[in-house]
């Protein structure tokens, strides 16, 4: 008897799926002072979830539900199984918990598989792809995406005795599930998903997670999914809910009936001043994946800090405006920066990029997206030239979810600040250039690249520009050390150069440091 091979799956963070029925009778029964007791316990519950005090990481997310089965959703992802079974005595102690109702729960475990990358699993085999190493750490430590709308469902892999998921051999189930996420990625900014497996915690096999801004795309993407026989042939689906994201503080407006997100609110998700915006959680020793400590979402995060220790990035910062350099804020001044590098065909890549960059501008934090190719100065026909892709958000947690996306563009090398640890790195970005002086700004690059030729520790100096606009530069450098790079920036030739860009810049230059 053949015996067919499961994949291999490694498991991440845990997550509950805690659904509410309001027992609206009692409450508009009940005196003012239960009421308010009730909501202040309820508000403090929830937003302390969100703030995860009661783990070392994780996310957690309030939705008002639609329909007739339930009313409210709390979304709690944590580090262990124990920690997402205390949350729910911790909600059964509070006053607000006496008028409400579990209509349904759901518990799974974030993963990821054979049917990803077989390499993940092998003895002694490193994920050299920077991108599917990113892809993958999202996948095992996933945060709730910042969008509007949410849908949940449950499925499985059908047992029929024409369609049995379990009797295809693993290079055609393979197949099937690569057909499978080719669609998923097809809405790249329009759609994000948290898919965790069940198996032996809960009813069926999966549970699925989608979020979006407008609920017509999550819609267009399950039909779209239905006529692939991964799905047509193999799969079967519980019961759909979706919902509609809210802040904790936001909850007396809900049971009173008012709109939710309240009007008032400055950002009902989170964002910039959400917990896990700047600061993040430790959920990882020292070099370990991309969620890790404060350290790591510097050296090995480009959404992190400026790739140093706390104190370090503010010396840094402290003594280049000492010198007249505006060094900006961590990720260049308000916003969080994504960079990547490919050695695909750059046409091709723009237009891949145009794609992605359509669906990114149907949000709000999206600030720009666009491709840096490799100037005249720039060009060695001896080493391979590589193109830039820059995206920049105005919170962490889209960053890091365009990062995901952005990663899977054709031949991606490296992405910024996951370089070799040997080396530190400064990014001057948003050089714009006054148009009758851009021929002046390219020569002094190349006076300058041979002045800097010459510099101990230097390794690497490329000036890239935008495609779309030609006076929008891009300036990338490498250094053996941070030492070595604050000797250039206090060097009179920089100083020369600054000088000289208050003539020909419309604006004024910003640095990022990625170390």
């Amino acid at each position: 008897m053949e015996r067919r091979t499961p994949p291999r799956t490694k498991e991440g963070w845990y997550i509950l799926h805690d659904f509410r029925t309001v027992d609206w009778d009692a409450w508009r029964e009940a005196p003012d002072h239960v009421r308010e007791r009730a909501l202040e316990e309820g508000s403090a519950f929830l937003a302390d979830c969100e703030a995860v005090a009661d783990a070392e990481d994780g996310d957690s997310a309030t939705f008002a539900m639609l329909g007739h089965e339930t009313d409210l959703l709390v979304m709690h992802i944590r580090p262990t199984m124990a920690d997402i079974e205390q949350i729910g005595r911790r909600f059964d102690q509070t006053a607000f918990a006496q008028f409400t109702e579990r209509s349904d729960s759901y518990v799974s475990v974030a993963e990821v598989s054979d049917y990803v990358t077989e390499a993940y699993f092998e003895d002694d085999e490193e994920v050299e792809d920077t991108g599917l190493a990113r892809y993958l750490e999202q996948k095992l430590y996933p945060q709730i995406p910042d969008a509007e709308y949410v849908n949940f469902y449950p499925m499985a892999k059908r047992r029929d005795p024409e369609y049995n998921w379990y009797d295809l051999p693993f290079e055609t189930r393979s197949e099937h599930m690569s057909s499978h996420g080719d669609i998923g990625r097809s809405y790249g900014g329009k759609v994000s998903q948290i898919t965790a497996g069940s198996i032996g915690f809960d009813d069926d096999e999966w549970s699925v997670s989608l979020f979006a801004n407008d609920p017509a795309n999550i819609k267009n993407l399950l039909a779209e999914m239905r006529f692939d026989p991964s799905t047509s042939k193999y799969a079967e689906f519980g019961r759909f809910h979706v919902g509609r994201r809210f802040d904790a503080s936001d909850l007396g407006a809900y049971m009173a009936g008012e709109a939710v997100p309240a009007e008032n609110d400055d950002h009902p998700h989170g964002g910039a001043d959400h917990p896990h915006g700047a600061d993040g959680h430790p959920h990882g020793e020292s070099g370990g994946h991309a969620h890790g400590d404060s350290s790591d979402h510097g050296g090995d995060h480009a959404h992190g800090d400026a790739g140093g220790p706390p104190g370090q990035d503010e010396d840094v910062r402290s003594e280049l405006e000492e010198i007249g350099v505006y060094a900006g804020q961590p990720h260049g001044e308000d916003v969080h920066a994504v960079v990547l590098y490919s050695a695909a065909d750059p046409d091709d890549l723009f237009e891949e990029v145009e794609g992605l960059r359509t669906n990114f501008d149907h949000y709000d934090t999206h600030v720009k997206t666009a491709v840096y190719e490799a100037s005249e100065v720039s060009h060695d026909e001896d080493e391979d030239t590589e193109t830039a892709i820059v995206s920049l958000w105005e919170t962490e947690r889209a960053a890091d979810t365009a990062a995901g996306f952005l990663a899977d563009l054709p031949e991606i090398v490296r992405q910024a600040g996951d370089d070799d640890a040997d080396s530190w790195g400064t990014m001057g970005m948003f050089y714009t250039v006054e148009p009758d002086h851009r021929g002046d700004f390219v020569t002094t690059f190349g006076d300058v690249t041979g002045a800097l030729a010459d510099m101990d520790g230097h390794r690497k100096t490329d000036l890239l520009a935008n495609r779309e606009d030609e006076n929008d530069m891009f300036i990338a450098s490498r250094w053996d050390s941070r030492e070595d790079a604050m000797a250039f920036f206090r060097s009179d030739a920089f100083s020369e150069t600054v000088d000289y860009g208050r003539d020909i810049l419309a604006d004024r230059p910003r640095h990022v440091f990625l170390a």
